[in-house]
């Protein structure tokens, strides 16, 4: 009797595991199909809200620019202690000029990041302990 209840519940705890991974979701989905449906020189700013949706990123320099993005993640086998593996990093830049139409789109998948290249140079910060807050506070201090 003790081992056919112990078989049951160990049934019972062993239907609930799921084999499949979790897979975690960063971003919009689908965005490679849903790239496809903009139209360079045709398609304006509502229509791409109505498409993509908000951007995750908008910058506005001499024209706006918005960037979306796609990640998906999902944990590793085992060996490799849970470590996240990268299976999707997509990014769509959207060039819109000052009427609001779409002048360039640019995607980016996951093999085009390997091929970014960044400059080396370091920009060096110019501190100094006698800072104008500094030299104001203690020459404060000496009139008191």
């Amino acid at each position: 009797m003790k081992n056919i209840l112990f078989l049951i519940s160990l049934l019972v705890l062993l239907s609930n595991c799921n084999l499949n991974k979790v897979v975690h979701h960063h971003g919009v989905h689908n965005l490679n199909i849903k790239k496809s449906k903009l139209k360079v020189n045709e398609t304006n700013i509502n229509d791409i809200l109505k498409i993509i949706g908000p951007p995750s990123s908008k910058s506005t320099f001499d024209n706006d620019v918005y960037i979306y993005i796609e990640r998906k993640t999902s944990g590793s086998k085992l060996r490799k202690l849970g470590k996240k593996i990268l299976i999707k990093n997509d990014v769509l830049i959207l060039d819109i000029d000052k009427r609001g139409i779409l002048v360039s789109k640019k995607f980016l998948n996951k093999d085009d990041m390997q091929k970014v290249k960044f400059d080396e140079n370091i920009t060096k910060a110019n501190y100094s302990k006698r800072s104008f807050v500094y030299s104001f506070l203690s020459s404060m201090r000496q009139k008191i």
